[in-house]
């Protein structure tokens, strides 16, 4: 090798751009080499209005903050979408609501991957990250917020710092936002006289349209960093490695090393190997971990599906059941300050060792507790629900609509008595008769008795249904008419309503803006109309050339209503009210302790985990980290997937289940944290800066960096 002045030619790089032989193999000349010019100082990025920030995290900030909207916006009215525009029962509506969240807490993974391994985080976030939703959020989710550190120089430190509180705050606002209106322009807004889905998935999906033009915009202001490589695979790859390398020395002969990663040092260097081992500290105490989070996701499937059986009324507001989602990013930005400025500050001055993983067993209990009230709540709703008859049952309610007292008597196929009952003329019947079918259809003689008249009539019924037995006048007799019940309670705070026109002309009322609801005469009855919870004082109806006004009086949150209109006077017509299935009585506010106990619980798990995990790992394991905790996420959705499709329990026994369940990997989180030795500062392994050459064979190229989350 040449040297010149005692200074040594460093070695061909074989990746180095070539030269021609001329210029590698010229003589060296004994002159001094002329300093090359200074190049250039690169021109700063434009800032905000003159402080330390680039002018580029603004379009990250309004970037993410559309993506967060358009995410939980849509998340927001997933599940009632599933039930009642796809007509999916419970279960199966929950099942497919975890799953799609699992994945999305999977996919950050990948995308993590690819953005550090090929494409960088500026390609992977405006060509894969805003193009779909589940893998689109696994592009954004690892990314965005790293990509808007990579904008400030290291000089801008301090301003760094307050960019990451700004960010999440853009996060909470998207969250608080949409979780308030998607659900507003699903259930306030009519398409084709329902819930106008379309437009409250169009409008977060018009949102991440912005976020992408937003983001394209800052383009050419970007600073954008090449890929450094992937550490989540550098890791398992060590793993791997040292897992089979002690399977192939399993022998005796060979002597044992202290610890079962050491058998990684043949191939990864120590410094890396130091990593892994602390790194696996902090995993085996993720394992407990996805638990909490089954319970947690819930808000969105089983707690919403509970709202949707209560009154939304609030005296001053009507909340739509999946609005109370709102709760938890509202609440979460006042506990976060309470609890680092109040709480944890009280409990310090009380000299009580408030360590960060019994934080974490704190929240898991909080949370217990959340599922514990919100299981109180669902018995007490199952105790005002109207219930459905079960195989080889119906339910049977009398109206009289004839005049005087009238006896009716059920018979079987057999002659057997089913029923025997006395109805006053327009009594109000406030239950059903439970009748025991012999077969899944069936025919049933009904036996109407009225002053000294004694009529016969036959209907078929079918299992499992509700009916109204009409009897009304028939000249100088009586008839019945048996009129099926609705099967499904209504619900999103709405009321559905029917007619028996007891005149001799057709009736046609305008309840809203759709087609007017035609009612036959002679006892004619409607089809089911779901009109909004509300007053109804002055409703139009036309009778052939005539125009009268009904009075409806209130209509309230998931009752069922039936009007009989009776006669004509001055003011209008005569209608005879009845309440087919009570109002929900119990009010949504119910709620409210369970939403207080799982967001306390979230801020004591969630953000004390994080901070506890990045003060235990080196600096280049906190992607890694980052990677795990998602998967813990995801991995908690599938539980949740799996009880819901398995289980075969009530709803409030689930919630019982799923308490007890994390109790126990709360114990069993506790003894682990109890064993665990906290590693101090000094403690953990620090990056460097340094560089190892290469060596060949089986070793690998060190290069050990500062990995930004």
């Amino acid at each position: 090798m040449l040297e010149e002045r005692g200074s040594k030619e460093p070695a061909m790089n074989p990746f180095q751009k070539k030269e021609s032989k001329e210029t590698l193999f010229s003589p060296v000349s004994t002159e001094e080499v002329l300093p090359r010019p200074p190049s250039p100082p690169k021109k700063p990025p434009p800032k905000i209005f003159g402080s330390s920030y680039p002018l580029s995290i603004a379009f990250i900030v309004v970037n993410e903050f559309c993506e967060r909207f358009s995410y939980y916006g849509m998340k927001a009215v997933l599940t009632l979408y599933f039930l009642y525009f796809l007509h999916w029962n419970e279960d199966t509506s929950t099942s497919v609501y975890h799953a799609f969240s699992s994945l999305c807490y999977f996919t950050p993974i990948l995308g993590a991957a690819i953005a550090d391994s090929w494409l960088g985080k500026f390609k992977i976030l405006s060509l894969v990250g805003l193009s779909l939703i589940a893998l689109g959020t696994g592009g954004i989710k690892p990314c965005v917020a790293a990509f808007g550190g990579d904008q400030f120089e290291e000089k801008h430190a301090e301003a760094r710092t307050r960019y990451f509180s700004v960010f999440y705050l853009s996060i909470n606002a998207g969250s608080l936002i949409s979780t308030f209106i998607t659900p507003m322009l699903r259930g306030d807004v009519k398409c084709f006289g329902e819930d106008c889905y379309a437009l409250a998935f169009g409008v977060p999906g018009l949102l991440m349209v912005v976020a992408l033009v937003v983001f394209a915009m800052g383009s050419k202001m970007y600073r954008k960093p090449p890929p450094e490589g992937n550490i989540v695979a550098r890791v398992s790859k060590c793993i791997w490695f040292a897992v089979c390398n002690r399977f192939r020395n399993r022998s005796r002969d060979v002597p044992k090393r202290p610890h079962w990663l050491d058998w990684a040092a043949e191939k990864y260097p120590k410094p890396l190997i130091m990593d892994v081992k602390a790194l696996t500290r902090i995993l085996f105490l993720y394992i407990p971990l996805p638990m909490f989070w089954a319970l947690l996701d819930q808000q969105g499937s089983r707690w919403t599906l509970q709202a949707n059986k209560m009154n939304g009324d609030l005296g001053f507001f009507v909340l739509q059941p999946d609005q109370m989602q709102v709760l938890n990013p509202f609440l979460v930005l006042i506990f976060i300050p309470l609890f680092d400025l109040v709480i944890y500050r009280l409990i310090s001055k009380l000299r009580i060792n408030f360590s960060s993983l019994r934080k974490m067993a704190v929240g898991m209990i909080l949370a217990c507790l959340a599922f514990a009230v919100a299981a109180l709540v669902e018995i007490k709703i199952n105790e005002m629900t109207h219930h459905r008859p079960a195989s080889q049952e119906i339910f049977l309610q009398v109206l009289n609509l004839a005049d005087g007292e009238i006896k009716v008597t059920v018979l079987g196929s057999r002659n057997n008595s089913l029923l025997v009952e006395s109805i006053n003329s327009f009594q109000n019947t406030t239950h059903y008769s439970k009748l025991h079918l012999e077969t899944k259809v069936q025919d049933l003689h009904f036996h109407l008795k009225h002053n000294n008249l004694s009529v016969h009539n036959k209907h078929s019924v079918e299992e499992k249904n509700c009916y109204h037995l009409v009897v009304h006048a028939d000249g100088e007799s009586i008839s019945s008419v048996l009129v099926k019940d609705i099967e499904i309670k209504p619900a999103n705070g709405m009321t559905a309503i029917r007619f028996i026109n007891a005149l001799h002309k057709d009736i046609n009322i305008s309840l809203d803006a759709d087609a007017p609801l035609s009612v036959g005469k002679d006892y004619g009855v409607s089809a089911y109309r779901t009109v909004p919870r509300g007053e109804y004082p002055a409703v139009h109806c036309k009778m052939e050339d005539r125009d009268f006004s009904l009075d409806l009086g209130l209509l309230n949150f998931g009752s069922t209503y039936l009007f009989v209109i009776t006669n004509i006077t001055s003011q209008g017509l005569q209608t005879w009210k009845t309440e087919e299935i009570p109002a929900n009585k119990l009010s949504i506010a119910w709620q409210l302790p369970q939403y207080i106990l799982v967001t306390a619980a979230e801020v004591m798990f969630s953000v004390t985990g994080l901070e506890f995990s990045y003060s235990q790992a080196p600096s280049s394991m906190k992607s890694v980290l980052q990677a795990a905790w998602l998967l813990t996420v995801a991995v908690g959705n599938i539980i949740v997937l799996i009880v819901a499709q398995f289980s075969g329990l009530v709803q409030w026994a689930e919630f019982i289940l799923f308490s007890c369940l994390l109790l126990v990997v709360c114990l069993i989180f506790s003894i682990m944290g109890y064993y665990y030795v906290p590693l101090t500062s000094k403690g953990i392994q620090e990056p460097t800066d340094k560089q190892v050459p290469q060596t060949q064979g089986n070793t690998i190229n060190l290069e050990t960096k500062n990995t930004r989350l």
